[in-house]
C-alpha cells in the first residue's frame, strides 16, 4: 500500500485501526445500548414504553448538530484539537448518563454524547483525506470500512454481556473508559495532519453561503433528502428493534444474535457495492435498490396486515435482511452523488450534506418508532411510505441532473 505523503506518521496497521475505531464509536454508542432499553425503562420508571426509544433518537439528533460544525472547525483548529474536544464532550455525556435518575437527564447526556462523537466521526475522514488521495485513499478507506462493519455485529452482544454482570449505567462507564483510552492513544501517537499554513477560519457567512448552495443545487439537495428518507427507515427500526425482538417475539438474550445477523446484510452490501457500482453506475444502483426496497416493503405489508402485525419471525428476518441490503447499497452511492457538484466546497459541503441527511433521518426515525404498537405493522408501513417518497425524490432530482 502507498505510504502517507507526510513523514513521521503511524505505521499503517496502527493508523487504520485507530481511524476505524474513531469512526466506529458512533455505531457502538447506539447498538450496545439497545439491549439495555428495557432495564433503563424499568429503573427510571418510564411510563410510556415508546419514550425510551428517545435514548437512540436524541443521540442521533446531537450527532446531526455536531456534524455541521465539527468539519469546518477542524479546518481552523487542526484535526487533533477537534478530536480531543469531541471525545471530551462524549466523556462528559457519559458521566451525565451514568448519574441520571430520570429520563430527561439521561437524554441530556445522550445529546451531549452525540454532539461529541460528531467530531471523531467527521474529522477521522478529513484526516485520512489529508494524507491520502486517489487509489491509496480508497485502499485505506476499504480497510477502515472492514473494521467498521464488525461493530454493529458485535456491539449488542457486548452490551448484553455487560448487563449480565452489571447495571445499564456501567455501559456508559465502559464508553467513558474506551473514549479516555482512545483519546490518550490518539493524543500520544497521531501527529497533526493539517499544517498551520493550510488552516482557515470558518465564518458564519461561509457556512451560510455553503448551506444555501447545497439547498439550491438540486442534485445535492435531492440525494441528501433521499439518503435521509432511506436512513429514516433504518433508524425507525433501530428505535423499536428491542421492543420488537425482546418483547413482541420474546427473544430475550438472543436479541444481540438476531440484531447482528441483520446488521451483516448492510455490511455485505457495503463490501459488494464497490464492484457493483463500477459495472452498473451509481444512479442505476440507487434506482434499482430503491425499487427493490419499496416493492418488497409493499408486498410484505400486505402479508403483515393479513397476519394482524405478527408475521413469523423467519419471514420478518428475511424481509429486514433484504431491506437492509438495499439500504447498504444506497448509503455510499447517495452520499457520493450528493457531493458530486460540491467539489469546490468539499469540506463544508460534506458537513452540510451529512448533517442534513442525519437530521431528516433522525426526525423520521423518531416518528416511526413512536408509532410502535406491539406489532410490526407501523414499521413495515413506514418502509413502504418512505420508499415511495424516496423514489419520488430521486425522480425529481434526476429531471435536472440527466
Amino acid at each position: 500500500m502507498t505510504e502517507p505523503r507526510r513523514a513521521g506518521l503511524l505505521p499503517m496497521g496502527e493508523f487504520v485501526t485507530l481511524m476505524a475505531l474513531l469512526s466506529s464509536l458512533v455505531a457502538l454508542a447506539i447498538d450496545a445500548v439497545l439491549p439495555a432499553l428495557a432495564a433503563i425503562r424499568e429503573d427510571l420508571q418510564v411510563a410510556e414504553a415508546n419514550n425510551v426509544q428517545l435514548v437512540v433518537s436524541v443521540f442521533l439528533l446531537g450527532l446531526a448538530l455536531g456534524q455541521f460544525l465539527a468539519g469546518p472547525l477542524s479546518d481552523w483548529t487542526g484535526r487533533k484539537p477537534m478530536v480531543g474536544l469531541g471525545l471530551g464532550l462524549f466523556a462528559i455525556g457519559c458521566i451525565v448518563a451514568m448519574s441520571a435518575h430520570d429520563l430527561r437527564v439521561l437524554l441530556l447526556g445522550r445529546l451531549i454524547q452525540g454532539i461529541g462523537l460528531a467530531a471523531p466521526r467527521v474529522v477521522s475522514l478529513a484526516l485520512i483525506r489529508d494524507l491520502f488521495s486517489g487509489e491509496a485513499m480508497a485502499k485505506v478507506m476499504s480497510f477502515v470500512m472492514a473494521i467498521f462493519i464488525l461493530v454493529p455485529l458485535i456491539a449488542p452482544a457486548l452490551g448484553q454481556a455487560l448487563l449480565f454482570v452489571a447495571s445499564w449505567r456501567m455501559l456508559f462507564g465502559a464508553f467513558l473508559l474506551l473514549a479516555t483510552s482512545m483519546g490518550i492513544w490518539f493524543a500520544i501517537r497521531q501527529p497533526e495532519t493539517l499544517a498551520r499554513k493550510d488552516r482557515r477560519r470558518p465564518s458564519p457567512r461561509q457556512l451560510g453561503r455553503a448551506t444555501l448552495e447545497v439547498l439550491k443545487t438540486r442534485a445535492s439537495l435531492g440525494y441528501s433528502i433521499t439518503a435521509g428518507l432511506a436512513s429514516g427507515a433504518l433508524i425507525g427500526y433501530l428505535s423499536s428493534a428491542q421492543q420488537i425482538f425482546q418483547e413482541q417475539y420474546d427473544l430475550g438474550a438472543l436479541f444481540p444474535v438476531v440484531f447482528g445477523a441483520l446488521a451483516a446484510s448492510i455490511g455485505l452490501a457495503s463490501l459488494l457495492n464497490g464492484r457493483l457500482v463500477s459495472r452498473f453506475g451509481m444512479r442505476r444502483m440507487v434506482l434499482g435498490a430503491l425499487r427493490g426496497f419499496t416493492g418488497l416493503a409493499f408486498l410484505y405489508s400486505l402479508v403483515v396486515l393479513a397476519l394482524q402485525g405478527h408475521p413469523p419471525l423467519w419471514s420478518l428476518m428475511l424481509f429486514l435482511a433484504s431491506s437492509f441490503f438495499a439500504v447498504g447499497v444506497l448509503f455510499g452511492n447517495l452520499n457520493a452523488l450528493a457531493m458530486e457538484p460540491l467539489g469546490h466546497i468539499a469540506g463544508l459541503g460534506a458537513a452540510i450534506v451529512g448533517s442534513l441527511g442525519t437530521l431528516i433521518s433522525t426526525i423520521l426515525g423518531m416518528v416511526v418508532g413512536q408509532f410502535y404498537d406491539g406489532t410490526v405493522t407501523p414499521l413495515v408501513t413506514a418502509f413502504t411510505v418512505l420508499g415511495v417518497l424516496a423514489l419520488i425524490t430521486v425522480r425529481w432530482t434526476e429531471t435536472a441532473t440527466t
